[in-house]
């Protein structure tokens, strides 16, 4: 597994209509900040947010943390105008709202090209609809740019007329076709965010589900849920030690000429130590984060 990889195990909202939201963001542990010009900005705001999160983009103030910009959908009428602003921001995405085809990634990705958008500059895509659920694969492989996949489950629970409940079961069934669909295609992906701030023990529960899943990481909607996020998506210490001693005796049985090897009482194939190489590369990736 490369040793680049990127943790993205927090990825925080900005309304960046609010200038001192974006101040405040550059002292957060976020991994991931997302200066949002959709959902959370009023209409008669859109154009000075935009600028404000472009400036803030190409400040180079965010230090280690990774920069995407929500723009409003291309049917709207500040959509084209926002991939255009972005492209030349310095941002390192464009995050798409209510992706329901793969022909609105490819749309975007011409359009950033159009705009000099530089080649590093990536697609993220909001996962937020039954429609986008079922389409889900065709979204995941439509465009080089695309490089994740961020899930969109209040929105979701609208259009399905479903309930937040503490197990998150009527969710599973979208999260798991937009699981598969990623990895399939090589992405990363987010889980949603967590609506009530004041129920702790239960984000604890969606965080460790999250996890559990396979999820990358989670999208937040208040800077109180950045570190118990980022505690649940870090590998854990013993489980990078584990990792540690596979890779090291898989390593040794591979000198001995030997095809297999067991670690504590575990055979060991190729897959653990593929699985192993990514938790060291994490932890690495996490400490060199913090630190």
């Amino acid at each position: 597994m490369p040793q680049a990889v990127k943790p993205r195990r927090s990825a925080l909202y900005m309304p960046a209509s609010r200038a001192g939201a974006l101040e405040k963001a550059k002292t957060l542990p976020a991994d991931v900040l997302i200066f949002d010009l959709e959902d959370a900005v009023s209409p008669d705001a859109k154009e000075a947010a935009r600028a404000q999160a472009v400036a803030a983009a190409s400040s180079g103030a965010y230090g280690p943390r990774e920069i995407v910009i929500r723009a409003n959908g291309l049917d709207t009428p500040w959509g084209h105008d926002d991939l255009a602003a972005i492209a030349g921001s310095g941002a390192d995405a464009a995050l798409l709202p209510k992706v329901e085809s793969d022909a609105t990634i490819r749309q975007s990705a011409t359009l950033l090209d159009r705009h000099g958008a530089p080649d590093a500059m990536a697609i993220w895509a909001m996962m937020e609809t039954p429609l986008a659920m079922l389409r889900a694969d065709a979204i995941a492989g439509s465009a080089h740019r695309l490089a994740a996949l961020v899930m969109g489950t209040s929105d979701l629970a609208k259009e399905l007329g479903a309930a937040h409940t503490r197990d998150r079961l009527p969710f599973v069934t979208g999260l798991g076709l937009c699981l598969l669909a990623a990895r399939a295609h090589g992405l990363e992906i987010l889980d949603g965010v967590h609506l009530d701030l004041g129920d702790d023990e239960g984000f604890a529960a969606a965080c460790r589900q999250g996890a559990e899943l396979g999820f990358d990481g989670k999208t937040l909607i208040h800077p109180r849920q950045v570190d118990p996020c980022n505690a649940a998506f870090s590998p854990d210490p013993d489980a990078v030690a584990e990792a540690r001693r596979i890779i090291a005796a898989h390593a040794e049985a591979e000198a001995a000429g030997q095809g297999v090897t067991v670690v504590d009482g575990r055979l060991i194939e190729n897959l653990h130590v593929d699985m192993a190489k990514r938790t060291v590369a994490l932890a690495g990736a996490v400490a060199a984060r913090q630190g």
